[in-house]
């Protein structure tokens, strides 16, 4: 059986996560690249990977290698996203796929063009504990939905110089947080929801530091999203449906979630594996090549990445009132 081979792009903390915990009997993880030779060789060395780069063109190149893995800062996906395909590779690309719905324009333009498949490594949509309750929602038994709670705090120190907060990173909560609470949301919303009110305070670099923000869609339905750097909240999202609502404990790689019906009743729901995240995004995307799977998620993308956009459009709208 051929076994899909695979090469990561950029080394940092995300990568080392990905290489570790990369186990697939349809694929293999073949090679990695770096700006530094000897960056690539220490990476590879480490996990037993057996072609090490040392820079981006060079594993492009290689025949060998089917689908690349982006894992560099956000502002440079799109250029390392429009590389790859160019050279022929199907694309898995870290969360937020690209900057703004113009990058991602272009970038699906491509890959419709040489025919391959661009998909983001957007836990929530691969998660096996979501599309199980899409299926309970889908049966009807909790009726229509009404609102949807986002919630994502996290603490990081307040240094200028650190990737979280440098403008020229693309710092700030929204691409790196925001990403997941608003996924979260859209991936319940029947319908695209069009930001309604977003309020942002800045960090002294300017990027956003925490935000509060509310979606409505055709059908009125609500999702409220809230972020910040400067506070640790729990990852716990919320959907209200009229039969009752469902709880989802650190909602981005989620295994478990409660439903607590009207009538008084519980329903506890697993599937899946919190520790398997990954694996489950590198099982989906061998899929979607093979044509076993459509790529039905990549439509929340695409509206996530517009959700994006908006908030942010709101936020000039804000500094310059």
């Amino acid at each position: 059986m051929k076994k899909f081979q695979w090469g990561i792009v950029g080394l940092g903390s995300i990568a080392h996560e990905f290489a570790e915990n990369f186990s697939q009997e349809t694929s293999e993880l073949a090679a990695v690249a770096s700006r530094t030779l000897e960056k690539a060789q220490t990476f590879a060395k480490h996990y037993g990977i057996k072609k090490a780069y040392g820079n981006y063109t060079d594993m492009l190149q290689d025949e060998t290698i089917d689908i690349i893995y982006i894992a560099v800062p956000n502002r440079q996906h799109i250029a390392h996203i429009l590389q790859a395909l160019e050279a022929g590779k199907h694309v898995l690309c870290e969360k937020a796929i690209t900057m703004n719905k113009e990058e991602l324009d272009q970038a699906i333009q491509l890959a419709e063009k040489k025919e391959l498949v661009l998909a983001e490594a957007m836990t929530i949509f691969n998660m096996p504990l979501y599309q199980q309750l899409r299926s309970i929602i889908d049966s009807g038994k909790l009726g229509a939905l009404k609102m949807i709670q986002a919630p994502f705090g996290s603490y990081k120190e307040p240094d200028p110089t650190n990737r979280f907060f440098n403008p020229d990173l693309a710092g700030g909560a929204l691409l790196d947080i925001g990403t997941y609470a608003v996924s979260f949301a859209r991936f319940f919303l029947s319908s695209q929801p069009k930001v309604i009110a977003s309020r942002m305070i800045p960090f002294e670099t300017g990027v956003d530091e925490q935000s509060v923000t509310i979606l409505q869609n055709k059908e009125n339905e609500l999702a409220a999203i809230s972020l910040t750097f400067q506070a640790k909240m729990p990852k716990v999202g919320i959907v209200a449906f009229e039969n009752g609502y469902l709880t989802i404990n650190d909602y981005p790689r989620a295994d478990k979630a409660e439903i607590f019906y009207t009538d008084g009743t519980k329903e506890f729901i697993e599937s899946g594996s919190t520790m398997e995240a990954m694996n489950y995004e590198i099982e989906n995307m061998v899929k979607i090549i093979e044509g076993k799977l459509p790529n039905r998620s990549f439509y929340l993308t695409k509206d996530v990445i517009s959700i994006l956009d908006d908030m942010q459009v709101h936020w000039k709208k804000q500094e310059l009132a």
